[in-house]
């Protein structure tokens, strides 16, 4: 998960007259989980799908509207201008074929600003733009650019001095040779073309997605941005922007439009959507019996606006808030607006009787070996990238299910396997002590149609003195105390373990997975800082059928 650094003093003066110890209680209540704390200054992580949350300004925006200052949605006020113009050439329809923007003027830039503004970027870029693949910004003082602007490609020997530079490289030795080259430059593949931003200078003003102009660095004297953003997509570059073009008004900018022509390229609108709910819905769900005014009310305490519409309330949905899509995210809207806070447990009113079901006693009876073995039991999101899943453990991606149009870059692919979302756990405990030892049973899935989905067990074991036949002895000991079931091992290779130190499962002659004492790499991979050991097995065909 990102993380971004706050100063409760800061966010203090962004907000009103709101204590430190009321902004770190309500922190939590926007989905904000707080690393740390040090005097002024407090970490937290916030959710890929809330961007507008990777600067304190648009946390300040929430939590006003937690603490009542301000209600209902922030309103993009762009002024319409035909003095900044884009011309889009058909040459880059094939490579990058989407560009957007928008012009701020008359702001206050300091180096908090800008460096809220790199993180923000850079966030953006992780999150929606799928590491500058499917999206990428670049932001420019406006006051070194010559309009109207030319979206066009050009030949890699094309030569300008990119930023954090004072020498001017060809396309290729920006590729070849620099950090930003070398980490995006797979995107634009072998193609002798590369897009390229020109002003009517003919000077350049960026070579997206890899990096911008020299020409163009903001700086504290910058008073005019240029936001531009391209990509393959029209609608994740207007999303992309609009977050920007949100966090800038905020920051005190006037907002001005930008005219964009040519090869299918429009102009954005950066305009809200409609979302039709029904309070009957939202009562059900939540167990209350909230009135059309309530209701409406806590809709713009989480900076949404609503109105009454017969018996249906429209719900005004910002471009930024791309997180929405339905009635049910307004559900969790109202929610946050109510407080999660006041929500009263209640006895359910049902009184049928019911029956465990006979997986979930087994699986139940290996919880509590794993307890009793003093494992700790985790619980993971079936939904994970590519990057836990596979280049962190050195699997090949192979068959992997990927899912459509998500817009967090951490929940893109359904899991083939349980450790890596255990090391990733690890991974995130470094600050606790050691041995840290979890377990979890769940489902994972591969290809077929409709696709395939069984039950796995994992277990991990993180401490100094790990070691093989340790982890042979934990697993050994529940299938043998729960199921009486007896395993056999045999040498394996495999990429997450090391190598002679790796073992296949079998019980009765099938095998049923692996175990082994993790590799140094992957270990590496995940900052853990003691040996780790581990198992994987499945549980679908040998305690039970499905």
């Amino acid at each position: 998960m990102p993380v971004v650094e706050l100063s409760y003093s800061r966010l203090q003066k962004l907000i009103g007259k709101v204590s430190k110890k009321q902004i770190s209680d309500s922190l939590p209540f926007l989905g904000l989980d707080i690393e740390s704390e040090d005097k002024d200054l407090v970490r937290v992580e916030y959710s890929p799908n809330r961007p507008d949350y990777s600067t304190d300004l648009g946390i300040a925006l929430g939590l006003q509207g937690l603490f009542g200052i301000k209600t209902g949605a922030i309103k993009l006020n762009i002024k319409k201008s035909n003095d900044y113009v884009i011309h889009v050439e058909p040459s880059v329809t094939k490579i990058r074929p989407f560009v957007t923007g928008i012009i701020a003027k008359n702001g206050r830039i300091d180096d908090a600003m800008i460096k809220q503004l790199m993180a923000m970027q850079e966030d953006l870029h992780f999150g929606i733009g799928r590491k500058r693949k499917k999206s990428s910004i670049g932001i420019h003082d406006l006051d070194k650019i010559s309009f109207p602007l030319t979206y066009t490609t050009t030949k890699r020997d094309h030569r300008f001095v990119p930023l954090n530079s004072d020498k001017e490289l060809t396309i290729s030795e920006i590729l070849d040779n620099t950090d930003v080259g070398q980490d995006y430059g797979a995107i634009l593949g072998n193609s002798p073309q590369v897009p390229l931003i020109l002003d009517s200078k003919n000077q350049t003003v960026s070579f997206p997605p890899i990096i911008n102009a020299a020409v163009t660095t903001v700086t504290t004297k910058t008073k005019n941005l240029f936001v531009e953003v391209t990509g393959i997509n029209k609608d994740d570059a207007e999303d992309m922007l609009s977050v920007v073009a949100t966090i800038l008004q905020t920051a005190g900018f006037t907002l001005a439009s930008t005219k964009i022509s040519g090869a299918k390229n429009t102009s954005p609108k950066l305009e809200p959507k409609k979302i039709l709910i029904n309070s009957v819905l939202i009562n059900q769900m939540l167990g209350l019996n909230l009135t059309n005014s309530q209701i409406i009310s806590s809709l713009k305490k989480s900076r949404l606006d609503a109105a009454l519409k017969g018996k249906n309330i429209v719900c005004s949905i910002p471009p930024y808030r791309f997180d929405i899509f339905g009635p049910m995210d307004l559900v969790e809207e109202v929610t946050l607006g109510y407080g999660i806070q006041n929500l009263e447990p209640i006895l359910s009113p049902s009184q049928t009787l019911g029956q465990t079901n006979p997986i979930s006693i087994k699986l139940k009876s290996l919880d509590l070996i794993m307890i009793g073995l003093g494992y700790t039991e985790a619980l993971n999101s079936s939904l994970t990238s590519k990057r836990i899943l596979y280049e962190m453990t050195n699997r090949e991606p192979m068959n992997m299910i990927s899912v459509l149009d998500s817009k967090s870059q951490e929940h893109t692919i359904l899991r083939d396997s349980i450790l890596p979302g255990l090391l990733e756990n690890l991974s995130r405990n470094i600050h606790t002590s050691y041995p840290q030892k979890l377990f979890e049973t769940g489902t994972i899935f591969s290809q077929g149609n409709p696709v395939n989905e069984t039950t796995s067990f994992a277990g991990i074991s993180a401490h100094q003195d790990a070691t093989f036949t340790e982890i042979k002895s934990i697993l050994q000991s529940a299938l043998k105390t729960g199921f009486d079931l007896d395993i056999e091992t045999k040498t394996f290779s495999h990429p997450i373990f090391e190598e002679g130190r790796t073992a296949s499962i079998s019980v009765h002659g099938k095998t049923i997975g692996i175990m082994g004492e993790i590799n140094s790499k992957t270990i590496e991979n995940y900052k853990i800082r003691v040996p780790v050991v581990g198992f994987e097995i499945s549980l679908s065909g040998l305690i039970f059928d499905f």
